[in-house]
């Protein structure tokens, strides 16, 4: 009869959830049978419950002051059911409130160094050893409010006021608390992962914080000796200490499958020096100078602390971004732009950014357009800032750049001098920014890439266009050849608008690899984030 009752509990829950959205609107994937979490089979028990009323949330929050951030949500939650209990299975708490319970216990592992208030008394609750525990209406009350924090903290991160103050412009994930609490009720399995509910991007950094926090538990990240005064840089066949313990270092990461124990700088340690240089975003050489050497001496920590940032960073970005049919992205530190179209990589380009005087923006838009043989309108700052003393110090300035006054305004036409190159990708935006190609091809050829007033500079600008315009009659190769001839401009308004989203990431985990890369806080944004998380926390 217990199970009969259980099974019917669940189809009625199935069918009310089936028609009712998830986080973003979207529909969970109910399970065909019941989950193990770990060894724990769910409770298969008819519920008993008491009643919750608005007059008992009231005092709980006056009593539990430090939690009233939390008192609003949690009323909503309670007129959802009904007023009727979360947490209880026959006057017990149920095995669903166990297993948040050991979660909330583990937030460590989610990259989140926050303590729920009152997590004494709420130990109480789960420590069988206690008999002077919590009423039973503080019982659910606590565990409904340690629900709140749980999932406003794992799964939406700062709230979107705080993330405009700090300069994040990218679409926030709309989350409903008790849409999450109800699919997790179904199945918890969800508590573990859930693809719904955070950008896929997330568990892969997860997995990669366990394997670092593993490194330093162990001792494993040990300082590569280095002499100031004495040192050049490394190149194939060198031979010293110092080449182990680099050697070493590289197969603690991961970029060596054997440490062989040689201090010889050999094929072997060639191999694995490209690979760290390619997850770091550097230049694909064999040579190691200072730089290099300082920055595998940085403590394990700061890259805990920086897969920490980033684990952060993903909770804000909305599940659905990664589904979307086509749209480019670019990763502001790793100075590297992504056109992805049906869940593959058409065009991975490097580009060059805003200085730390003119940076880049974190926002999306919608590319509506494309422009071949641009003008560049000049910004009127770069004017009052720039040109007028380099006309003023030289007559013949404008006509020698291939520039133009144009109603009050300066103008540079089109042509293959023109700072724009050849092509510009048009999003509507109050900054003024987009994508476009270069004439400074040779700029691309440096490591740290912030040469621009704001705008996005791309390496692969024409394949760009040939990729978005592949599919449209409209616009076969030879069109195209020909308006990047750079003798007039020429518009092409898309048929689709494709979504772009420029981003900062500082660590991110190669999808297909699974190894992370780290790249320069070129912006400072990091620390910006890190004070904010962690003000009470040191990074090394």
């Amino acid at each position: 009869m217990r199970n009969s009752t259980f099974l019917f509990l669940f189809i009625v829950v199935g069918f009310l959830f089936s028609s009712s959205g998830f986080a973003n609107n979207e529909k969970p994937n109910l399970p065909h049978k019941l989950p193990l979490i770990g060894n724990t089979l769910l409770p298969k028990k008819s519920l008993t419950r008491f009643n919750v009323d608005s007059v008992s949330i009231m005092q709980f929050f006056k009593t539990y002051s430090k939690l009233k951030k939390y008192q609003k949500d949690v009323l909503e939650l309670y007129k959802k059911r009904e007023y009727n209990t979360i947490w209880y299975d026959d006057k017990r708490v149920s095995e669903f409130g166990h297993l948040l319970y050991e979660k909330v216990d583990l937030l460590k592992e989610q990259g989140i160094e926050k303590k729920m208030p009152y997590k004494d008394e709420i130990d109480e609750i789960f420590n069988e050893n206690v008999t002077d525990k919590p009423s039973q209406i503080n019982t659910e009350l606590l565990l409904t409010s340690m629900y709140v924090f749980y999932a406003s903290n794992v799964y939406s991160g700062e709230d979107a006021a705080t993330l405009k103050k700090i300069g994040w412009y990218l679409p926030t994930k709309n989350i409903s608390y008790s849409r999450i609490l109800d699919s997790l009720i179904v199945d918890p399995a969800r508590l573990n992962q859930d693809e719904h509910l955070l950008f896929g991007q997330y568990y892969k950094l997860q997995d990669v914080l366990k394997k670092y926090r593993t490194i330093e538990k162990n001792n494993l990240w040990n300082k590569i000796d280095i002499d100031s005064a004495t040192y050049k840089e490394l190149k194939p066949m060198d031979s010293s200490a110092m080449v182990g313990q680099i050697r070493t270092r590289l197969f603690v990461v991961g970029d060596l499958k054997q440490d062989s124990k040689r201090n010889v700088y050999d094929e072997e340690m060639m191999a694995g020096i490209l690979n760290y240089k390619k997850r770091y975003g550097l230049k694909l050489n064999y040579t190691l100078t200072r730089e290099h050497i300082d920055q595998m001496n940085e403590p394990v920590s700061n890259r805990i602390r920086t897969i920490m940032l980033n684990m952060e960073r993903c909770r804000w970005i909305p599940t659905k971004l990664a589904k979307a049919n086509e749209y480019i992205m670019v990763n502001i530190p790793s100075f590297r732009l992504f056109y992805v179209k049906n869940g593959k990589y058409e065009i991975v380009s490097d580009v060059f950014v805003g200085t730390r005087m003119t940076e880049t923006v974190i926002f999306s838009g919608m590319m509506d357009r494309i422009v071949f043989s641009p003008y560049w309108n000049v910004p009127q700052s770069i004017i009052d800032n720039e040109l007028k003393l380099k006309i003023a110090g030289d007559k013949n300035y404008l006509e020698e750049n291939n520039m133009e006054w144009n109603g009050g305004r300066v103008r540079q036409k089109p042509g293959p001098k023109n700072s724009l190159g050849l092509v510009k990708f048009m999003f509507p935006n109050p900054n003024d920014i987009y994508l476009h190609d270069t004439p400074a091809k040779s700029l691309f050829e440096f490591e740290k890439r912030t040469f621009s007033h704001g705008c996005i500079n791309v390496k692969e600008a024409k394949p760009l266009a040939l990729a978005i315009l592949k599919d449209n009659p409209d616009w076969p190769v030879e069109k195209i050849d020909k308006a990047m001839s750079g003798e007039k401009e020429t518009p092409c308004v898309l048929k689709n608008k494709i979504p772009i989203y420029i981003g900062y990431f500082t660590a991110w985990v190669n999808d297909e690899t699974g190894e992370i890369s780290f790249f320069a806080d070129v912006y400072d944004r990091d620390k910006q984030l890190d004070k904010l998380l962690y003000s009470d926390v040191v990074m090394k």
